[in-house]
Order: C-alpha cells, then structure tokens, then sequence
C-alpha cells in the first residue's frame, strides 16, 4: 500500500526521497503546480546551525505585548490575532523559562546539524544545482554587550557541537569587505563557518524531480479535503481529485497541518507567524556581501542567493494572511539599508520579488515529528524559522521510524497529540 505524504515542501519532499529510498511506494499530494510554491519558496536560503534558538525565549513574552500593533516592532502581533491563539499563547509561555529555551535549543542543534549532514549527502549523490554557497555566515553587533550576550548562547552551544568564531571588526572586514561602510559602528561580530546557503524552492523542485525517478508519484493542483478513517487507522484521503487510499499518511503541511488534524480529534500546536523577503538582482552591485550578514541590532539577514541578494527578517501574528505588509517590507530595507548604504541604488523595487509565507510554529520552537494515535497517521510539521535547516533530518528521521528504524538521532521531545 502507498504511503502519501502530504504537502511538496522541503520537509515533505524530503520525507518522500528517504521512504522511498527504504523501498516504500510513495504519492505525495500537494495543491499547488509545482513543489515549493509556498513556505519554501522565499525563505531566508540559510541553513543555519546559528539560529537554532525558538523565540520562545525568557523574557519574549512580555516584549510581544510590548510591541503588539507596533508596524515596525520586530515580531508583531495583530490584535485580531489574540483570540484565536490564547492556549498556543499559553503553551509558549510555558517554554519561555530559562531551562525549557535551553533544552529546546540544544534539540534544535542536534536536528540542525544532522540534517546539514543529509542535506550534503543528498546534494553529492543528486548533483541538484541548488545555488550552494559554503561561505559561513556573519552575525554583527554594535554594542559589546550584545555581542557578550549573544557569545554566551554560542558557548552553551558549543557543547553540543555549535562551531562559532568570535572576531573583532578588523577580522570582521577581513571576512566580509561589505562591512566597511557600517564598520564605524560595530563592535564585533560572531562568525559561523559551517553554515550554508541554498535556495530552498530550487533543491526542493530538484529533489521532487529525483523522487519521480524513483517511481514516488505526484499529484499536483490537487486539494486535500480530509483524511478518511475507518476502526482508529488510516484508510485514505479525500482530494479534490478523488479518493486516494492509503493504509499511511504523512501530514507535512507545516502550518496547515493543525486544521486538517482538527476534525480527526487530533491537536498539533502550531500557529503560522509571517515572513516577508525581498528578492532582487544582484545586478552591478559588486561590492555587495559574499555571504550572509544577519544584523543583530536591525534584525535583518542580507543573504547573497546565486545571483540574487534576498533580504529577510519581518515575525507577525495575523493568521493565515500571507499577503505580504509594504510597510513591513518598507521597514526591512530601511534596516538593511542603515547597514549597506549602497542597497538602495541597486534595489529597484520595481522588478524585486515582494513575498510573505507563513512560518509554522510550534509552542516549543521545536518541529513536531512522529505518530499520531491513529495507526498509520503520522506528522512532520511545525519547524517555524528553520524549516529548510531542518527539512532533511526530519524527513530521514521520520521515514527512519516509520521503516521500523531507530533513528540516527534524538527527535525533540513530543508535543500536542504526538509521540516522537
């Protein structure tokens, strides 16, 4: 019988590469033309071990409501929003004590860096052109405190093998000469030689075009209505192309994921939060960075793509609108301007892409991977800001478990109505 796996995203489509290649027949069901028309399309690019943090962080809370409707606040939440969120607010809060952050960053790492791992190993056996960059990545701070502060995190990290590079704005420069024009005001940097960048929608497109290789069958333009169960276990799906059966499912709509479980009795906890980026050209920009810049003090990342500059960095909490803000836009090139005084002459907003997604969530900050209670249901969903750092290992991981395999790694502990 087929396993079908829902949603032709990065963590769906690699979910599908790893049950096939444990010799399952695999369908993947997705509603839109192609893969990675949605929450893989315009993502940051980075895979990062360096962001591995949730925002479920002491003290976040209180600097939500501080920011709530505030336009240029770094994570906003729309008032609209506060009703239909209260238990996943509740949740967050929970994993906001120093000890729950903790523990759930060190679970992120761990994901963090074994999917890296499956991710080149993907790469060298596919040869997917993906627009791969090996550069690292450079956070900058303007104030020693920050910098301190951010180096902590990396020591309670680097335990548990976070590799990281404090250096001072000479080095900085050395590393990435972009900096020269904002380096009056930095006082240091931290540097993260193993990150990558790659552009998510083109190796996700690229994975699903070796899955089909391999016999996995697609069923684009195809819209999932329910999941159809008979006796407590999975029978099929229903779509908007007919019935689809199925004795296992695979829900990998990230922050769909929790309505199409809703009806069934089963809750996930994820809570989409949109992201805006801008997309453009790299044009005759040649002094522009050669690798990504998060900055710290702005809450940007300027992240060189190929041959195009993508710039990132807007959270807000306003349901599943995915229309993307341009006073939030707006906001985010003002920041990255402050930072490269040069972007405004080669950001022609004209021909730049303007794109908003909807990161899934989880109270945790933490992917939800594992069994439901019914037999043969299963989910992959819920990786928030890290979907495409994450999307490998949690597919190898889940099609590790439902092949009857311990995985190579510890998944994050379960949450909601699902059993790692």
């Amino acid at each position: 019988m087929t396993i079908l796996v829902l949603g032709a995203g990065a963590v769906g489509i690699a979910t599908a590469w790893y049950l096939r290649k444990h010799g399952h027949e695999v369908a993947v069901v997705e509603r839109q033309p192609e893969a990675a028309l949605e929450t893989s399309w315009g993502n940051g690019g980075v895979i990062h071990a360096s962001e591995v943090e949730p925002w479920s962080q002491p003290g976040m809370p209180m600097k939500i409501f501080k920011w709530l409707g505030k336009e240029n606040a770094p994570l906003l939440l729309r008032y609209g929003s506060i009703p239909h969120m209260w238990r996943w607010g509740l949740d967050f809060a929970r994993n906001c004590t120093p000890e729950r952050f903790a523990f759930n960053a060190r679970a992120n790492l761990e994901l963090a860096l074994y999917s890296l791992r499956s991710l080149q190993e993907i790469a060298a056996e596919t040869q997917i052109a993906y627009d791969r960059a090996t550069n690292g990545v450079m956070k900058i701070y303007r104030s020693k405190e920050a910098l301190d502060g951010a180096e902590r995190s990396c020591v309670a990290l680097a335990r548990h093998g976070l590799l990281y590079e404090r250096v001072d704005v000479a080095r900085a420069l050395d590393l990435e000469p972009a900096l020269e024009d904002t380096s009056p005001t930095l006082a240091g940097g931290l540097f993260f030689k193993r990150d990558e960048v790659g552009d998510c929608n083109m190796f996700t497109q690229g994975l699903a075009a070796e899955c089909a290789k391999l016999g996995v069958r697609f069923y684009y333009s195809t819209e999932v209505q329910r999941i159809e169960v008979a006796a407590d276990r999975i029978t099929g799906v229903i779509t908007s192309a007919g019935r689809i059966a199925a004795d296992q499912v695979v829900v990998a709509l990230a922050s769909y994921t929790a309505s199409l479980l809703r009806p069934l009795g089963i809750r996930i906890p994820i809570y989409p939060v949109k992201g805006v980026s801008i997309t453009f050209a790299r044009g005759n920009w040649g002094s522009a960075p050669r690798m990504p810049v998060i900055d710290d003090s702005r809450l940007f990342g300027l992240v060189p793509i190929g041959d195009r500059l993508r710039i990132s960095g807007s959270a807000e909490i306003t349901g599943f609108d995915t229309q993307p803000a341009m006073p939030r836009a707006e906001a985010i090139i003002a920041n990255a301007s402050y930072t490269f005084p040069e972007l405004p002459r080669h950001l022609d907003l004209a021909t730049a892409r303007i794109w908003a997604g909807l990161r899934p969530v989880s109270p945790a900050g933490t992917p939800i991977i594992g069994a439901t209670s019914l037999k043969g249901l299963w989910v992959n969903a819920g990786h928030g800001h890290l979907g495409w750092t994450l999307a490998c290992g949690s597919g190898r991981a889940l099609a590790d478990i439902i092949s009857g395999k311990r995985p190579d790694i510890t998944l994050p502990p379960p949450q909601g109505a699902v059993a790692a």
